[in-house]
């Protein structure tokens, strides 16, 4: 069985180079273009890892996240941050918020590959 992935992104060409290398790589995604979608996704869907994007409209990523770890259900879901605002400071905010790992855009697809394989080992 393959392992779900949901993606919390939501600028259109991101999720699509993301499906297609997730695809690629045997897993099954979820997709969802705002914050508040990826926390009502994750808790419906009980996905197996989070792609979470930081800047999304209406609730950020880091909310989302923080509502997605508030769950008790959902709370050992990994949630990898894979963002392109990667000022001083933002990955400590987002370990914060309850992210387990944290990727800058643009990303090399074997290290983003290597990093979610780290949380969902075969």
């Amino acid at each position: 069985m393959s392992k779900r992935i949901l993606v919390v992104e939501d600028h259109e060409e991101n999720r699509r180079i993301l499906r297609l290398l997730l695809t690629s790589a045997g897993f099954e995604l979820i997709e969802a273009v705002t914050g508040e979608e990826g926390v009502s996704l994750a808790e419906a869907q009980r996905p197996d890892l989070i792609l979470m994007d930081i800047q999304l409209p209406g609730l950020d990523g880091y909310e989302a996240t923080r509502r997605i770890k508030a769950i008790p259900a959902l709370r050992q879901i990994p949630i990898i941050v894979v963002t392109s605002y990667a000022l001083s400071g933002d990955d400590v905010k987002a370990f914060e918020a309850g992210c387990d790992a944290y990727v800058t855009k643009p990303f090399n697809p074997r290290e983003l590959l290597a990093k979610i394989r780290e949380y969902l080992p075969s």
